[in-house]
């Protein structure tokens, strides 16, 4: 904007000089009030508009007045301020800080992450930003803050925690020790993510190992408890084969067999086919039956 100014002004001073030179050369007389009345058009339009600011969409404003830093932030829009103030811009859209560090774990293993930070400023909270921390807020708050969260966190964590799903846990903790005293600062910190985990080979391998051995031994409990689930099944079930044969056994009687056979013996009877029935056998009462013998027809 004050380039703008700077340009207007400058326009107007170069057509009251030209007009003064043109005059001059004419031969004719210049009024000293034409001159002051260009000077003073420029110095109206100039302090016109210095009076005013355009904030962009994505943005806010800080009005500093020689010092004096307005508790109220400028919003997206034109606004009219005082023409001798400075409005400092902010950006309160979302930015990503990567930061890339080396840092112990639990058992004293050097783990080398690679995080992004999601974050932006409090549009509200930026006058309080300008007058304490300065334009220069993500080196000055940001990036110290997370280093110190990621030390912090990491050393309460084995390092296999950052091949498994103890992993989230970690992320979770980093941004709920970082979340408040980021808001406190004037910085909203959206989410913390963890983008890379390298560790010595020999430590990866040997924690790459021990995850193999952990998931055949979950396997191994696994299979065990079927087969057992399975042994246990097969009880039930011959347990119920049992009752049901003694049931029935108790209900089975002779007279229940001899009335059976009688029936069996009437329905062979009436049969077409050709047989011999001898009734009376003195072991169990029961017919003897003998099938007669087909003879094939002769040609």
């Amino acid at each position: 904007m004050s380039g703008i100014i700077l340009l207007i002004f400058f326009s107007i001073v170069c057509g009251a000089v030209y007009g003064v030179l043109k005059k001059r050369f004419r031969g004719e007389s210049v009024s000293p009030r034409i001159l002051i009345y260009f000077v003073l058009a420029g110095i109206l339009l100039g302090v016109s508009a210095q009076s005013f600011v355009i904030i962009r969409a994505g943005t806010v404003g800080v009005v500093d007045f020689w010092g004096n830093v307005s508790p109220e932030p400028l919003y997206a829009g034109i606004r009219l301020i005082n023409p001798l103030a400075v409005a400092r811009i902010f950006s309160v859209k979302t930015h990503e800080l990567k930061e890339i560090m080396d840092t112990p774990s639990k058992e004293g293993l050097i783990t080398h992450l690679e995080v992004s930070v999601w974050y932006r400023l409090i549009p509200e909270k930026a006058p309080e930003v300008f007058k304490t921390i300065g334009m220069g807020y993500e080196d000055t708050i940001l990036k110290p803050l997370i280093r110190s969260v990621l030390r912090t966190v990491t050393a309460e964590y084995e390092a296999k925690a950052l091949y498994t799903a103890g992993r989230e846990a970690i992320v979770a903790e980093m941004q709920k020790m970082a979340e408040p005293v980021g808001r406190e600062k004037g910085l909203l910190i959206e989410r913390v993510l963890l983008r890379s985990v390298k560790l010595p080979q020999v430590v990866a391998d040997a924690i790459e190992r021990k995850l193999e051995a952990e998931q055949q031994a979950e396997q191994m409990r696994f299979i065990l408890e079927r087969e057992r689930q399975e042994a246990e099944r097969k009880k039930i079930e011959a347990h119920g084969i049992s009752e049901f044969q003694k049931i029935v056994t108790q209900g089975i009687t002779e007279s229940l067999l001899e009335w059976k056979g009688i029936e069996a013996t009437e329905k062979i009877a009436g049969s077409p086919n050709t047989k011999i029935v001898i009734i009376g056998n003195p072991k169990n009462g029961m017919p003897l039956i003998f099938e007669g013998q087909k003879n094939d027809p002769q040609p």
